[in-house]
């Protein structure tokens, strides 16, 4: 089994908090991390998918009352949205008996429903945990042949470690069949699943390019308000990364537009039918599919209170990702698929506006070395635990 790094400070909050929720896309790993939990800890566990686990909360608040002295795990929670007001009040029940933490833990593949109730009834009884699919610290920290399967195939682990390439394809194409054919709908896209593909494959296209509504829209004949709405049901899916533009200048002519990402790279090459290594390779989405990866993944191994954002001016100067430490601390980062990675005159410059504490260029070599004035080339697997370590300060 593959140790995933939030597992200590998943068990940390249950020591703090009386609710965690722990989210992230479907099949990132929740269950499997909580049901390892559950092996350490006296819990019960119901998936709110299956009928049989649901009719167990009919009589929700009469059920769970029976469990106050077990962490109760409830999967897929958004989906039975009553149950948050009798947390709240099992909860207050709970600290005037005397516990006051690790009650429950709330699973779910998608914040925009579990975030608005839970954030009503559960304020200041609840703390958040996101879990992505597998990372570089996880699965290649040493680079190689790793990097690389991570890279083509993304952290989904079913995809991750499927024993071909071609199952792992599947199993992608699979995933966004099922997302297109049932979650997207739940969630209110009232448009024609192929619609949706074609919306979801132009934005693999678009990767790490700035976010254009009205060229979406034009496409995809639909209006702009629509697309925008699609663009935050992605997101709250754990499946689009919008990453901001930094402006600390306002009097500078800068591109203020966020800059997209889907945040799997497994999901852009299936969406984009891309099946293996040597096809990437030669695929002119590689130089923006490397510069996701990386993004992602360095955003992944921070934490929580660190900031992304992207950097460009109109007169070219340009930094691919800005890292704003808790402390105000700046690192900027260039993204190069290359093993000469120069870094560009307009990062040098937009360098000189930004003012970072730290400069790399991230390429994907095996070795750090110097690129002139304060500025190395970093293998992304070095700057992932830099960025993790620096995060903990």
């Amino acid at each position: 089994m593959i140790l995933r790094r939030i597992y200590p400070e998943l068990k940390e909050r249950l020591t703090s908090s009386p609710a965690l929720a722990l989210l992230g896309p479907r099949q990132s790993g929740k269950t499997t991390l909580a049901l390892e939990l559950a092996e350490e800890i006296e819990s019960v566990y119901l998936d709110l998918e299956s009928e049989a686990d649901r009719a167990k909360l009919n009589e929700a608040e009469l059920y769970l009352e029976g469990h106050l002295d077990k962490l109760v795990i409830l999967d897929e929670v958004h989906r039975a949205p009553h149950i948050f007001p009798i947390l709240r009040s099992l909860i207050d029940r709970a600290r005037r008996r005397g516990r006051r933490t690790g009650l429950y833990l709330l699973l779910g593949s998608a914040s925009l429903d579990l975030l608005r109730h839970s954030g009503e009834s559960l304020a200041g009884r609840i703390s958040y945990l996101e879990l992505a699919p597998f990372d570089v610290l996880e699965v290649a920290p040493e680079g190689g042949k790793a990097l690389d399967q991570l890279w083509l195939r993304g952290g989904f682990p079913e995809s991750f470690l499927a024993r071909s390439e071609r199952q792992s394809l599947r199993w992608r194409r699979d995933f966004i069949r099922t997302y297109l054919e049932r979650e997207f709908p739940l969630f209110g896209a009232r448009v024609p699943a192929e619609t949706l593909r074609r919306f979801w494959t132009m934005l693999a296209h678009l990767q790490g390019e700035p976010l254009n509504l009205s060229l979406l829209a034009r496409n995809l004949e639909l209006d702009v308000r629509t697309v925008d709405r699609y663009i935050d049901l992605l997101a709250d899916l754990y499946l689009l990364r919008r990453l901001p533009a930094w402006h600390k200048n306002a009097k500078k002519r800068l591109v203020k537009t966020p800059k997209v990402y889907v945040r799997d790279s497994g999901l852009v090459h299936a969406l984009l039918g891309i099946a293996d290594l040597e096809a990437l390779l030669g695929h002119p989405i590689l130089g923006k599919s490397w510069e996701g990866f990386v993004v992602e993944n360095l955003l992944v191994a921070a934490s929580a209170e660190v900031e992304g954002y992207h950097y460009r001016s109109a007169g070219g100067a340009e930094i691919d990702l800005i890292l704003r430490f808790p402390d105000g601390a700046l690192w900027a980062v260039e993204v190069k698929r290359s093993l000469d990675p120069k870094p560009r005159r307009g990062f040098h410059e937009a360098c000189r506006v930004v003012e970072p504490e730290a400069k790399f260029v991230v390429y994907p070599g095996e070795e750090r070395f110097p690129l002139g004035k304060e500025v190395w080339a970093v293998p992304l697997p070095e700057l992932a635990r830099r960025v993790a370590e620096r995060s903990r300060w």
